[in-house]
């Protein structure tokens, strides 16, 4: 029976992470935020209402400080997506950054990547 109380703790813990959201899905959750935040800003610069998008690549990117919760420093999880906007004969693409947990994205043009004719 030594084996009982070590089955019930790894049920346990099982049970609790498989309520955790895993990288892809929050991925997912997020991309049409990301989706919105890239097309708002793809139609300013190209001057197109009418523009579509299509997300590229994403990734979720894991903070660059991590001390841990007893040295009282911890960086933030990011969501990032490459998004293709194309529309009114030009296309362009944009990088949108989402902190997790958050409701708002930042879409940044790389530099030197303006929209482009098709």
């Amino acid at each position: 029976m030594p084996k009982s109380p070590f089955l019930a703790a790894f049920a346990t813990v099982l049970a609790i992470a498989s309520g955790c959201a895993t990288e892809q899905q929050m991925l997912q959750q997020q991309q049409s935020t990301a989706m919105d935040a890239a097309l708002q800003r793809g139609r300013f610069e190209m001057n197109c209402p009418t523009a579509t998008a299509v997300v590229l690549s994403s990734d979720f990117i894991q903070p660059a400080i991590q001390g841990g919760p007893w040295l009282g420093v911890q960086g933030i999880n990011r969501l990032e997506y490459t998004i293709g906007v194309e529309g009114c004969g030009s296309r362009t693409t944009l990088v949108v950054m989402c902190q997790q947990g958050s409701s708002t994205c930042f879409a940044a043009n790389p530099r030197g990547n303006e929209p482009q004719p098709n």
